[in-house]
C-alpha cells in the first residue's frame, strides 16, 4: 500500500508511542522529501522520461499478465515458488544483519528506531526480491547486485526514519498543544485552569498528568498560559498548580 499524508497528520501517526509499541510503525517505510513548491518552473517534457515510464508500465503489465502458479488440481489456491538468496548475496545479507544488530544496542545509533531496525533485514530481502522479479519474473534466486540495491533502499529508509522520528516527536507535541490551546479558549469556562482540569476534562489526546504537564509547559513557553504562584481557585476546586489563560475572562 502506498499512502500519502499531510505533514500534521503524518506527525501524529509517526509520533504515536502506542502505534510504535504495537509494531505498526516498524512496518512502514516512510519518506518525506523537501517540498519543491517555488522551484517547479515550467519545462518541456523529457522524451527519455516518457520512454522510461512507458517501459516500466509495460514491464509491470507483462508481469501481471503472467499465469498464476496454482496448487495442482485447484483453481483458487496459489503455490508461490521459493526465491532464494544466491550464496554471495546470502553472505552480504549476513553482514548487513550483523551491522544493524550491532547498531540496535541501547546506546547505538538505531536504538530510537529499533522497531524498524529489528525488521529491516527481512525488509531488505523483500525489496531485493521485488527488484529481482521486476528484472526477471522467472528468476530463481536473488543475486548480489539486487541485494546490494535492496540494502541501499533500506539504508535510505532507516535514515529517513531517524530524521522523521526526531521531527515528529516535536511536531506531534505541538499539534497536541495546539488542540489544548483551542480547547481552553473555546470550551473551558474559566480564566484559570488547573492540571487535573486538563487531563480529566480536556481534549481526548490529553488523558494523563504527565502529558498534561508537558503540553502546559509548551503553552507556557509560547505565552498562552501564565503560572499562578501558590495555586488558585478554579470553580469549586482549589488547584495547587494553576495557570491563567492569556486573553481570557471567565464566562458568565
Amino acid at each position: 500500500m502506498h499512502l500519502m499524508a499531510q505533514p500534521n497528520v503524518a506527525a501524529l501517526l509517526l509520533g504515536d508511542g502506542m502505534l510504535a509499541e504495537q509494531g505498526l510503525l516498524s512496518r512502514v517505510l516512510a519518506t518525506a522529501p523537501e517540498s519543491a513548491i517555488g522551484t517547479r518552473m515550467w519545462r518541456p517534457a523529457s522524451r527519455e522520461s516518457d520512454k522510461a515510464v512507458r517501459a516500466y508500465g509495460k514491464r509491470l503489465l507483462d508481469i501481471l499478465e503472467l499465469p498464476l502458479t496454482l496448487v495442482a488440481g485447484k483453481q483458487n489456491e496459489l503455490a508461490p515458488r521459493e526465491l532464494k538468496l544466491a550464496a554471495e548475496a546470502h553472505q552480504q545479507w549476513i553482514a548487513f544483519h550483523d551491522h544493524v544488530e550491532h547498531d540496535l544496542r541501547d546506546d547505538g545509533p538505531l536504538w530510537a528506531i529499533r522497531g524498524l531496525g529489528n525488521k529491516i533485514p527481512e525488509i531488505v530481502v523483500r525489496l531485493s526480491g521485488v527488484l529481482t522479479l521486476i528484472e526477471n519474473a522467472t528468476a530463481q534466486e536473488i543475486g548480489a547486485d539486487a541485494l546490494e540495491q535492496g540494502i541501499a533502499l533500506a539504508e535510505h529508509y532507516m535514515a529517513e526514519a531517524l530524521r522523521l522520528f526526531e521531527a515528529t516527536q516535536a511536531d506531534a507535541e505541538l499539534v497536541r498543544a495546539q488542540a489544548l490551546a483551542r480547547w481552553l479558549v473555546t470550551q473551558w469556562d474559566h480564566a484559570v485552569v488547573g492540571l487535573p482540569d486538563i487531563y480529566r476534562r480536556g481534549p481526548n489526546s490529553v488523558r494523563d498528568m504527565k502529558t498534561a504537564r508537558r503540553l502546559v509547559g509548551i503553552l507556557e513557553s509560547h505565552g498562552h498560559l501564565s503560572r499562578i504562584e501558590g495555586g488558585a481557585q478554579v470553580g469549586e476546586n482549589y488547584r495547587r498548580e494553576a495557570w491563567e489563560i492569556a486573553g481570557r475572562e471567565a464566562r458568565e
